[in-house]
Order: C-alpha cells, then structure tokens, then sequence
C-alpha cells in the first residue's frame, strides 16, 4: 500500500514521467541461390553510453555521430554496461566482407526510424558460422566509439560462405505514459 501511495505522489509531483527509446533487429540470411535461409527478430538493449549519448546529442548539444554501423555479434549475452572497447559478456562475429555495414536510415515518422528501405548486407565469408544477435556502433571497425544498443536473438543461427545477411533495425522513442 504504501509502494503505492509513493508511486502515485511521485506521479502527481512529475518524478517518473519520461519517454522510453528501444528498438529491434530483424535479420534474414539468404543462402547463395537467394533462397531464404532463416529470419530473427530481436528486442534489443540500450547501454547506458548509448543512453547517455543521446541524452548528450539532444540536450547538451554535443556533436551527433553520423553514420552508424550495424555489426553482428556472435554468442553470449549483452549488459547494460557494455560499451564498444568492453563487452565481456559477447564477442562481435567479423565473417564477412569488409567493415561493418552502414545504418542509411531514412527520416523519423510516426516516432520511428529505420533502415528498412537500405538495409545493412553481410556476405559472409566462413563456414559454419553462429550469428547470436546485432548491434549499433559509431565506428566502422575497430572498439573505439560508442555502442548503442545490442540485441539478442531467440538462438543462434547458421551461415556459411556465400550467404547474405540483410538487416533492419528500427528504433522508436515514445512517452511512458506516466
């Protein structure tokens, strides 16, 4: 009761009242004949780096990062305290044809903002391959820069040479509602 009571003070006073930022992943492997291998969705996370940085970007006027990359990452579970140079928790999987892949979002609508007419495209370039989720970063290669966000995917998945990986992210800002 008194959890309650507290909660609806805090409410009327303003405390709690926000907006929530999250997105999610949606990746889908094609073997080589273009075939659709297998298709994820994932809820990602966002860091706290990555919560400060757009807290940073939109109140405090520092300089916003363009562009973003989307890498992929290989087993293990993301943290919110995770940041590019130090994710103990995953390790980011590198097989496939050059850098990360570019995030070309197209303007927000509707609170929302996607890459879906430009997705990220990975050619893989091993065998046998596990894919356990995605993520956003500021750098192209390399752990300098700041993660965003991770996201997990329900299991990992198997690529080998020759496929594709097409990804999406999407990523809305809405008000809690408090």
């Amino acid at each position: 009761m008194k959890k309650k009571i507290l909660k609806l003070l805090l409410r009327h006073l303003g405390v709690g009242a926000g907006f929530g930022v999250g997105g999610y992943f949606e990746v889908t492997c094609y073997n080589p004949d273009g075939r659709v291998k297998w298709r994820d969705f994932a809820k990602n996370i966002v860091v706290n780096g990555g919560l400060d940085h757009i807290l940073d970007v939109v109140f405090h006027g520092t300089t916003p990062v363009s562009p973003w990359y989307v890498g992929l990452k290989n087993s293990g579970s993301p943290a919110a305290g995770d940041t590019l140079a130090s994710h103990s928790g995953w390790t980011e999987n590198s097989n496939y044809s050059d850098n990360r892949k570019e995030f070309n979002e197209a303007a927000a609508s509707g609170q929302s903002i996607t890459n879906s007419a430009n997705k990220a495209s990975f050619s893989i370039t091993s065998d046998s391959q596990s894919i356990a989720g995605a993520f956003l970063c500021s750098a192209a290669s390399g752990t300098s820069g700041t993660l965003i966000c991770v996201a997990d995917f329900s299991s990992a998945k198997s690529c080998d040479n020759g496929d594709t990986l097409e990804v999406t992210y999407t990523v809305s800002a809405a008000d809690d509602g408090a």
